[in-house]
């Protein structure tokens, strides 16, 4: 028997006009999406502007004329790390000078400077499992008393909370029960999905040396996130080699994942960024167009109540095309410390930021590291501590109880 005929390609009208129904009737199916993303991959900017429309209708919708953000402190907590991703220069080699494991003294000293400076969150960065692949660096965990970097972080989340500071943990890959350690300690969590794409494990791709990017193992974690009632982050990382139709499935799969438990509070869409001395050194940055399709794709499948985020610091040429393109945050903007998984890539100050965002039509927001529809909403994903201290904090929607961001703070 013949295989059946394979389908037609949807024209350029047809496109449009599923745009236009996504809007209000019809969520795009992948199908639509892949076809789309593969045309603004070719340079057809026929189809971005309707794209882009459209999802900024939608966003609006969701979430009115207004853009958020959280004011933080970044603290990697070690840049020891077992997986050798082809585009990371955040891990280091315990040999290196610039291998590092923060104290929970320095841990103190970094909350306090952040809320000297209106600080809110601290965001808890750091490599995969090092334990597993150092032993020196194993043996120096034993020496302080802890079975594993997970059970150092639960210490260092607690300091940060009881100095005044929201934690919010991006730690790779954790298991339930160290979640559930975590959890009195963290108003959110999360972890990037970056793809569902099996094959950027394979040898020569992006993940071959990683093996807590195999898609299974991330999308395990942020399932029993869900099932842990823990708001989650969760995000793709687009310019690793990944193709337009995985850029897609991976948006799905987070779709599903949400629809499943109704944990995910935010979703990233970052833009890979070339650091030097890597593999991935010289492989082209996403274009503007690129990375703006894709969050208006997040956009048109999640959903206008989705928060969808893009990190200022890695387009800053290009913010207010991401303004049309349906996002609603900027995620976390520190004015204490650098982005140490992209020092290249300094924060926009935030006077300047409010200034582009107000440019562009839109009020900067401060927010906390958890969404305020959570912390007034959703009161079972959090412990009673956890909950009365965001409270106290929040005005009645959930926001802090600040003016607005790039002003001068109420104190």
């Amino acid at each position: 028997m013949a295989p059946p005929p394979a389908a037609r390609p949807a024209t350029r009208a047809e496109l449009l006009e599923r745009i236009r129904k996504a809007v209000d009737a019809e969520p795009l199916d992948r199908a639509t999406s892949a076809a789309i993303a593969q045309r603004v991959e070719r340079g057809d900017r026929s189809i971005l502007e309707p794209l882009l429309e459209a999802a900024n209708e939608l966003g609006v919708r969701g979430h009115g004329r207004e853009i958020t953000v959280s004011k933080n402190v970044f603290i990697p907590l070690t840049n020891l790390c077992r997986n050798r991703c082809s585009y990371c220069g955040f891990a280091k080699d315990p040999r290196s000078a610039e291998a590092k494991t923060w104290t929970l003294d320095e841990v103190r000293s970094a909350v306090r400077a952040g809320l000297r400076a209106g600080c809110r969150e601290a965001l808890f960065c750091l490599g995969d499992k090092p334990e597993i692949a150092y032993r020196d660096y194993r043996d120096a965990l034993d020496r302080a008393g802890y079975r594993s970097t997970a059970e150092y972080l639960v210490d260092s989340c607690r300091v940060a909370f009881e100095e005044g500071m929201f934690p919010h943990t991006n730690a790779g890959i954790l298991s339930r029960e160290e979640m559930q350690r975590l959890r009195p300690w963290n108003a959110s969590m999360g972890l990037m999905l970056e793809t569902t794409s099996p094959r950027l494990r394979e040898r020569g791709e992006a993940h071959y040396y990683a093996p807590d990017k195999e898609p299974e193992v991330r999308l395990r974690m942020t399932r029993e996130a869900g099932e842990l009632r823990i708001p989650f982050t969760s995000g793709i990382l687009i310019g690793i080699g990944e193709t337009p139709d995985e850029r897609v499935d991976t948006l799905l799969a987070i779709c599903n994942l949400h629809r499943d438990h109704g944990h995910i509070q935010e979703v990233i869409v970052q833009n890979f960024h070339p650091k030097p001395g890597t593999p991935a050194a010289h492989r082209p940055i996403p274009t503007d167009e690129v990375m703006a399709a894709t969050v208006a794709l997040a956009r048109l499948l999640l959903g206008q109540q989705m928060n969808i985020q893009a990190p200022p610091n890695l387009s800053p040429t290009s913010l207010e095309l991401l303004v049309r393109s349906g996002l609603n945050d900027w995620g976390g903007v520190s004015p204490v410390t650098i982005d140490y998984i992209n020092p290249e890539a300094p924060w926009p100050e935030l006077a300047d930021l409010r200034r582009r965002t107000e440019t562009a039509g839109y009020r900067l927001r401060e927010r906390l590291c958890v969404y305020p529809e959570f912390v007034r909403g959703r009161p079972e994903f959090f412990d009673p501590g956890m909950l009365a201290r965001l409270r106290e904090v929040s005005d009645e929607a959930g926001y802090p109880q600040t003016r607005a961001v790039g002003e001068e703070r109420v104190r």
